[in-house]
């Protein structure tokens, strides 16, 4: 929906910058979006270089930085679940019904009880 005020068009987001922006793969580049600023949250909580993140992650810094900086094409969403485990986060995957049965359904990414909450 997009709605005009004195000459400022604004468009409202479906809630997916990558979907409103009609990018392939909209659903699994937030969900890595979502997946790297948790992992950054974490590194930044525990006042961590990239140097020593990478070491703990078992990753080179470009790489790690690359990655925090949105650039995660070349990284699953498992992938970066198992950096989540390494830095001490369970990730639990769940399964439901949608609402509508004649709605494709959707993956997202939810956070309980952050660390940082803790920091």
């Amino acid at each position: 929906m997009t709605t005009t005020t004195e000459d400022i068009s604004v468009t409202v987001s479906s809630g997916n910058v990558f979907e409103d922006l009609g990018l392939p793969d909209a659903e699994d580049m937030l969900v890595k979006a979502q997946l790297a600023h948790e992992i950054a949250t974490i590194i930044k909580a525990r006042r961590w270089t990239q140097s020593k993140a990478a070491e703990k992650l078992g990753m080179t810094q470009p790489k790690l930085s690359e990655m925090l900086r949105g650039k995660y094409r070349g990284i699953s969403s498992q992938k970066m679940t198992s950096y989540l485990n390494l830095l001490g986060q369970d990730v639990e995957i769940v399964v439901k019904k949608v609402s509508n049965p004649r709605a494709p359904g959707h993956t997202r990414v939810v956070v309980v009880e952050p660390e940082y909450a803790y920091a």
